[in-house]
């Protein structure tokens, strides 16, 4: 039996996502991939290696007979801005990897890219599926040149890769990382622990974001749709709610009126500003039914209560 394989297991998307598969296909059957991080949490079979190293790739993939390919391994936005050569190493040369072993071995790709591809000269309300791409970061170029690869071994291969631009995702179960949308997370974090924090973005702005279990759903309805109904080889825009740092942290005082938010934007205000502020998903949701479930309302208690919870133990 063909089984799943995921990399970049253990971060914010790969720790949401590895037990959702698990649930629906067996514990046995999902294969986790880590560069350096483990969770003790986690149970099934974890394979040590990176993305850069093909031959390793290629080993895991022989091992386990794998069929599916959830390819979640990359650096993030702040993280490439501070490496841009190993961002290129890991984002792109990794991805390029999994592509080539994926027509070797016949896998089914999933791999996610970011609003980060687009860019300042993007129209930035209700970003169309289809418009200008021209990113000023290292992820952004990044994803815009992964984006083109894998509809480069779709049309070249017949490869059946399908992306996802995924928004500003809030988790729980994973440390909130260094991206530039994941205040969203460390927010919490701050009004849970100290009943303060001090956001990085400046209070008016607006970013699309997205609940981890709206993501998660998405992932997985994206990869079971029939290979007809997948009009986009590049990545679909997929969207769910938009919001400002000032109106997450005032749903969080309906929750802890003690809680005080204040603003110092740094560099990474920067790259927050030549994103969009919303995106047109139409196409996702006619060709594959996507629908969300969480708004801003929704999220923010999930998030509260979650992390309040794990916080505790």
């Amino acid at each position: 039996m063909k089984k799943i394989l995921v990399t970049g297991a253990f971060g914010l998307v790969g720790s949401e996502l590895v037990p959702a598969l698990q649930k629906k296909y067996g514990q046995d059957s999902v294969i986790l991939l880590s560069h350096n991080k483990t969770d003790n949490n986690f149970k099934g079979i974890i394979e040590k290696g990176d993305v850069s190293d093909i031959s390793n790739l290629e080993g895991v993939i022989k091992k386990h007979n794998i069929g599916t390919i959830y390819h979640l391994a990359g650096l993030l936005s702040v993280g490439s801005e501070k490496n841009p050569q190993l961002a290129w190493q890991v984002n792109v040369g990794g991805l390029k990897n999994v592509l080539d072993l994926a027509v070797k071995y016949k896998n089914k790709v999933f791999w996610p890219s970011s609003i980060a591809a687009f860019g300042p000269t993007t129209p930035r309300h209700h970003t169309p599926q289809h418009t200008v791409l021209e990113p000023t970061t290292m992820y952004g170029v990044n994803k815009v040149t992964g984006e083109l690869l894998c509809q480069y071994y779709f049309l070249k291969y017949g490869l059946d890769v399908r992306s996802l631009r995924y928004p500003g995702l809030n988790g729980w179960r994973a440390e909130p990382g260094d991206g530039t949308t994941e205040y969203a997370i460390h927010i919490f974090y701050g009004a849970i622990k100290e009943k303060k924090y001090s956001c990085f973005l400046s209070e008016n702005t607006v970013l699309p974001m997205m609940y981890i279990d709206d993501a998660i759903e998405g992932t997985i309805k994206l990869m079971e749709a029939p290979a007809d109904k997948i009009s986009v080889r590049t990545s679909y825009n997929f969207a769910a709610v938009s919001f400002s740092p000032k109106e997450l942290a005032e749903e969080i005082k309906k929750i802890d009126p003690e809680f005080v938010c204040i603003y110092a934007p740094d560099h990474r205000q920067k790259i927050a500003d030549s994103w969009p502020t919303s995106i047109d998903d139409s196409q996702a949701r006619k060709d594959w039914g996507w629908q969300h479930k969480f708004d801003l309302v929704g999220m923010t208690k999930a998030l509260y209560d979650n992390i309040k919870r794990k916080l505790r133990k």
